[in-house]
């Protein structure tokens, strides 16, 4: 019945859906796209190894200062001998990675080349172990290469398939960066990014080779801390920031001249920093649904009217208050389950269409989906019991004698 009437009635209902469409499809578009956003973000921020923290010159905050960044860029440098020194004294790490980067870089092999957005980096032996990485083929640097700051080099797999056939293997070939010579040693397996980057198209050289290429000066190492185990992993954090405040001769009481951070706090930094966005576009949504819902309860005050022979005729036959009551409100809550179905879909897939033009993984907000049509059920029954309930009192007589 509900369905036969909105039926009968095409451009009135039509028109009451666009508005529940409107508003649901506000909320799932733009949730789906956060939805995007967020995924790609924490894929990429969760860059690090398991149980694994790192510590560097500044600290990292979404929503810093620029009097923050000035001050952060006014702190000494990390120097080589005091992560060598961390390496050495800390005891509840099972593994300590020393890196540093440079960027811009462009790879030759034979007549080909790379973009200029190759970062190089300097690493230590245990460096891929701290950060989330394998190695496809090949092996790691050695210890004795750092030693002897040797010219080897593991390629990223965006290097490779830039500047190598797919007939090529690259084990055992001489690359060409910034004038030196590399020989190929190991291959890392492709790995995910954010926001639609690659963290593919880099390469890795001994720390001591790199020191040598580009200088010690004004350069600040990074230091990856992987703990035993995840028991362990705020005491090794802790250990981390006393032996390298040891080292760095930071006086008792005076802040860390450094920062730090681990996968887990910046993806909860991110989703705190979100979090108001994703309010604040929940609250502008739920203003389009309560003025969708105002547009229900005008329609079935109207189509009650126009009704009242009908509900008289009902009535005389048997028909009981919440027969009528039940028949009204079922028809609210299938018109906005409709406009709901409808929002929902329209605005999956354009909070999709993000992801599709800068291939990023697709999302389906599943709570989102539900808690869209959980308020649908809500606003028809909301502003469709009055109607209904107007509906049910009418005095049979008096309905049966409308014109």
């Amino acid at each position: 019945m509900a369905l036969g009437a909105i039926r009968a009635n095409k451009l009135r209902s039509a028109l009451t859906l666009l508005g529940i469409v409107v508003g649901v499809f506000s909320i799932i578009a733009v949730m789906t796209a956060m939805g995007v956003l967020r995924t790609s973000i924490e894929d990429g921020l969760a860059g690090l190894g398991a149980n694994t923290f790192r510590i560097q010159k500044s600290d990292v905050a979404f929503n810093s200062t620029p009097q923050q960044r000035r001050m952060w860029r006014k702190r000494k440098n990390i120097t080589l001998e005091e992560a060598e020194y961390v390496a050495t004294h800390i005891t509840l790490a099972d593994a300590v990675g020393i890196e540093s980067w440079v960027g811009g870089r462009i790879v030759y092999w034979r007549g080909e080349k790379t973009n200029p957005n190759i970062s190089v980096g300097g690493e230590n032996a245990d460096g891929y172990l701290t950060n989330d990485v394998q190695i496809e083929s090949g092996r790691n640097i050695s210890d004795q290469e750092i030693a002897d700051a040797r010219d080897v080099v593991i390629l990223g797999q965006t290097v490779v398939e830039k500047v190598f056939p797919p007939s090529v293997s690259p084990l055992g070939e001489q690359i060409r960066v910034d004038g030196s010579w590399y020989q190929v040693i190991g291959v890392f397996a492709p790995k995910g990014g954010a926001l639609g980057q690659g963290h593919n198209n880099f390469i890795i050289i001994p720390i001591t080779t790199f020191f040598q290429k580009y200088g010690k000066e004004n350069r600040s190492v990074n230091i990856l801390v992987r703990a035993r185990s995840r028991d362990v992993f705020d005491e090794c954090l802790e250990e981390a920031r006393s032996v390298l405040r040891t080292a760095r001769r930071v006086p008792p009481g005076d802040p860390d001249d450094f920062g730090y951070f681990s996968n887990d706090s910046l993806i909860a930094q991110f989703n705190s920093f979100t979090l108001y966005v994703r309010l604040g576009v929940l609250f502008i949504s739920s203003i389009a649904l309560l003025a969708a819902g105002i547009g229900i309860m005008n329609i079935m005050l109207v189509s009650v009217t126009e009704r009242t022979r009908e509900i008289g005729i009902r009535k005389a036959i048997g028909a009981q208050k919440k027969h009528i009551l039940t028949q009204f409100v079922m028809e609210a809550i299938i018109l906005c389950e409709i406009g709901g179905i409808l929002g929902v879909v329209f605005g999956v897939l354009a909070g999709n269409v993000v992801s599709i033009l800068l291939e990023w993984p697709a999302v389906m907000p599943w709570d989102w989906a539900a808690i869209g049509l959980g308020v649908c059920s809500l606003v028809g029954i909301v502003f469709g019991v009055y109607p209904a309930w107007k509906a049910s009192t009418l005095d049979p007589i008096d309905a049966l004698r409308y014109e």
